[in-house]
């Protein structure tokens, strides 16, 4: 790979938002520094875009962000954006600075997309000074800023899923290392596994902090069922390397939401749980909500026989199609061997 260079006026990042299997909530401090903590998870093909730009001192304005809300501010401190301004902070770069976010699906749906644009805005400024950096490094700064420097009560596994891509074991030690057991299949196998997956929009998004705030205060009365989600993410990590058997990896996947489900009061809800009822009763092998809950996207096993039967028991909700995603985040801006 080649080397990079100071001056650069336009950086573009693409940063993947991910899956989770099985796992979710062991990432949780209160959980893995009794022990430890397991996720497997996935990269997928829908993304999280930042652009950073050296700005015009003809705008007569330090810093100009454009994600969901637009700031026009002159110092830091100003930047209503915690990560925005955090990341800054970190990775210092001279204003003025133009920022901008796009992705492929909204925020607070569960699929990591704030930790991926910690992980994304970072790449980015990096990159604007002229550093190249390890997935490592971006996922230890992204999960600092915003477990440490935010304390904001989320797990570290969208970090690591954001960074490295990939299908992954992710195992979260009492001392705050992470390990990363890659898994590169076959590209049939691969398939196969995704081929099986449908997923769903429930219309309603909500941030994870409310939801993991409640959990990790009930970690004491959830050890029972977060050290069995704990082993269910072992367990699909098993069946994975050892060949897919797919009605067995749907009935783990019921049976840590069931668990999950029951980890703080308002993970679920009537509707969430009308449509999980209707999904199994047309055909689905098993399934989960993705993220801490509330909202987000339902994520099925479905044998591809029964799709058609799943999606016409839940007409009217919005699909969305996913691929498996190899890379972590990537500078598409300038290109480098």
């Amino acid at each position: 790979m080649g080397s990079l260079t100071n001056g650069q006026e336009l950086i573009v990042t693409r940063t993947p938002l991910r899956i989770s299997f099985a796992g979710g909530g062991t990432d949780l401090p209160a959980f893995y520094r009794r022990g430890y903590g397991a996720v497997l998870s996935s990269a997928i093909d829908k993304y999280l875009y930042v652009t950073v730009k050296r700005h015009s001192p003809l705008f007569d304005e330090n810093y100009r962000l454009n994600y969901s809300d637009t700031e026009h501010v002159d110092t830091l401190d100003d930047i209503k954006n915690s990560i925005a301004r955090e990341c800054l902070r970190m990775v210092p770069v001279e204003p003025p600075i133009y920022i901008s976010t796009v992705a492929d699906v909204p925020a607070s749906s569960g699929l990591g997309s704030s930790s991926s644009f910690a992980v994304g805005f970072l790449n980015a400024l990096h990159v604007l000074r002229g550093e190249r950096v390890s997935a490592a490094q971006l996922a230890q700064e992204a999960s600092h800023i915003e477990l440490e420097v935010l304390e904001q009560p989320i797990g570290k596994q969208d970090h690591y899923a954001a960074a490295f891509g990939g299908l992954n074991y992710f195992r979260f030690q009492n001392d705050g290392r992470v390990t990363i057991e890659p898994h590169v299949l076959a590209s049939e196998q691969l398939q196969g596994l995704f081929d099986h997956i449908l997923m769903f929009s429930t219309g309603t998004s909500r941030g994870a902090a409310s939801v993991l705030t409640e959990q990790n205060r009930n970690t004491d009365e959830n050890m029972e069922h977060l050290l069995a989600m704990r082993q269910h993410a072992h367990d699909l990590q098993t069946m994975i390397l050892n060949g897919l058997d797919a009605a067995e990896f749907g009935r783990l996947l019921d049976s840590s939401w069931q668990m999950k489900r029951q980890l703080a009061s308002n993970i679920t809800n009537e509707s969430i749980d009308r449509w999980y009822s209707l999904a199994l009763a047309a055909g689905a092998l098993g399934g989960k909500l993705c993220g801490a809950g509330g909202g987000g996207f339902l994520l099925f096993i479905v044998a591809p026989e029964r799709q058609a039967v799943v999606r016409q028991a839940l007409v009217g909700m919005s699909e969305l199609s996913v691929k498996a995603e190899p890379q972590g985040s990537r500078v598409l801006m300038p290109y480098v061997e």
